[in-house]
């Protein structure tokens, strides 16, 4: 069993415990010790219980737990919780915007005993008088709801794209043939799947529930000709709205190129293929030349042991050079982040000795000094002048009160963006994909300052957010906004998340041009130095 199951484990514990009311110390300590766990992804793997006490953030107690979930996949506690609690009111706890104190308040002075219970209690404003809730929080409840039954059967594309090209594979081998494909929104590498679609040409069919082996997402198998596989496969990848906007149901051609050509359009890429505007581009030869992930030169906006990061300064850079990468951006959490153990003024002198260490020995390679900057409630950057002038770029993002309406969130975020110590706006909306929508804010005045103030615009790559959202990369490419690729990397596996990040921006557009970390390090650098030296 990985950290994070573990952490889940000792984190279901503590909300039970606070559920049933057990002592407030221990519940705090256990969920401190899980969410720690969650962050770090320390490996517990081999670890003797000796070894699991003596890890920052875990006392004896919850150490003994850990190694009694390795042994059994549960503690007797866990599992003595568990048992005397409605499986329904366990599910209530997933919901956003109602902790487990909440939830017993739900389940004791309601009886409501399932998220179905709850969302019909929200509709007859049951919760509106009870006690701590209130209008706003039934509302926040019932669209939470909502939210969470409407993302049921989805995927991260991250999460599915192995086992969807695994299963094509496997597919392969066993018809021996190579005309299999991914097809559908894997192959448009849609930021959310709900189901795994695989073109398989020929006669003989294949014996899915042996293929899939209990995978979670629902597979589907499209059969047809070989003589008809390329028209098939065009067919299918695109979305409804593609083959409309095409004009024409007869695709003839023995590649898709050919397709296209027999229709007017220059070859349109599969990430596009989803009925925006890029058959006008194609039938008009204006389709960009789409960033390629070979394209990418460096990598900004990363964590480290300063912060909440697994690991330190020296393995971040060493493996992002190693990986071929030219140059390195730190930006750990500032210090309103103190959750994320964000970085006190003396501590950014500690980081910045060292990477001028490091710079020295890992030389051509280069580290910048970066900061992830949290955006106050008042759109003021964390940190006063003196500070942040220290820092080769700034980073600024909102990571608390996201309750804002559209024109606070947008006011807030404009005032970051006209600080000019602000070099990149951070994953702008806060969303996590399947979890949490991004706060409300007006993309084009967003995006407006961002030009008019030479902030580039991140797409923060981890695959639960992909933010910005790749539909608005045209409008940012037409205002002349740079994006900036980050994987927002808490350890070095991290940098990885680059390549669902080029996956999203291919979606919208995104050329070598436009993309701010596609430039070299030298061009890096002199950018960051004219840009720094302008605000003086």
């Amino acid at each position: 069993m990985d950290t994070y199951e573990i952490a889940k484990k000792l984190k279901l514990t503590s909300q039970l415990m606070e559920l049933h009311n057990e002592n407030p110390f221990k519940v705090k300590a256990l969920a401190n010790s899980a969410f720690k766990l969650d962050k770090t992804g320390i490996n517990l793997e081999g670890l003797s219980l000796a070894e699991i006490e003596k890890i920052e953030g875990i006392g004896k107690s919850t150490a003994q737990k850990i190694v009694e979930i390795q042994q059994t996949g549960v503690t007797k506690e866990l599992a003595a919780l568990i048992e005397k609690t409605p499986v329904g009111v366990i599910d209530m706890m997933s919901i956003k915007g109602i902790g487990p104190k909440k939830v017993a308040q739900l389940w004791k002075e309601l009886e409501v005993e399932s998220v179905g219970e709850l969302l019909y209690a929200c509709h007859e404003n049951r919760l509106v008088d009870l006690k701590g809730f209130g209008t706003k929080t039934q509302d926040a409840v019932k669209k939470a709801i909502e939210f969470k039954m409407a993302n049921a059967g989805k995927f991260h594309y991250a999460s599915v794209e192995e086992i969807a090209n695994k299963l094509a594979e496997e597919i392969k081998a066993e018809l021996k043939t190579v005309l299999v494909s991914l097809t559908g929104d894997m192959r448009r590498k849609s930021e959310i799947i709900e189901k795994i679609e695989i073109l398989v040409a020929g006669e003989k069919k294949v014996d899915l529930d042996a293929i899939i082996k209990g995978t979670a997402v629902k597979v589907e198998l499209i059969y047809c000709s070989e003589k008809d596989f390329t028209s098939t496969l065009f067919k299918t990848t695109a979305s409804a709205k593609h083959l409309e906007k095409l004009g024409t149901s007869n695709f003839n051609g023995n590649t898709e190129e050919e397709i296209y050509k027999s229709i007017g359009c220059a070859y349109i890429e599969p990430e596009l293929r989803e009925g925006n505007n890029e058959v006008e581009l194609a039938k008009q030869n204006k389709l960009p030349k789409l960033i390629e992930f070979a394209d990418l030169k460096g990598i900004l906006h990363n964590h480290t042991t300063y912060s909440d990061g697994l690991h330190t300064l020296k393995v971040m850079a060493e493996h992002c050079k190693a990986s071929g990468y030219e140059y390195l951006g730190i930006c750990d959490h500032s210090q309103s982040a103190f959750y994320a153990n964000g970085l006190k003024p003396e501590r950014i002198i500690e980081q910045h000795k060292e990477i001028d260490v490091l710079n020295t020995t890992l030389a051509p390679f280069k580290i910048f000094k970066g900061i992830e900057s949290d955006i106050l409630y008042d759109g003021s950057l964390d940190y006063p002048e003196e500070i942040l002038k220290t820092f080769d770029f700034v980073v600024a993002s909102v990571h608390s009160v996201l309750k804002m309406d559209i024109d606070k969130a947008t006011s807030r975020l404009i005032k970051a963006i006209e600080n000019p110590y602000t070099t990149i706006l951070g994953h702008p909306t806060g969303r996590l994909l399947l979890s949490r929508e991004g706060y409300p804010i007006d993309h084009k005045k967003v995006i407006d300052a961002c030009a008019a103030n030479n902030v580039i615009v991140e797409l923060n790559a981890h695959p639960y957010r992909l933010d910005i959202d790749w539909r608005w990369i045209p409008y940012c490419l037409e205002k002349g906004v740079k994006i900036s690729i980050n994987p927002d990397a808490h350890e070095k596996e991290g940098y990885h998340d680059m390549y669902y990040g080029t996956c999203a921006a291919r979606k919208g557009m995104l050329t070598k041009e436009m993309c701010f970390n596609a430039l070299t390090l030298e061009e890096m650098a002199k950018y960051l130095t004219n840009k720094n030296l302008s605000k003086f």
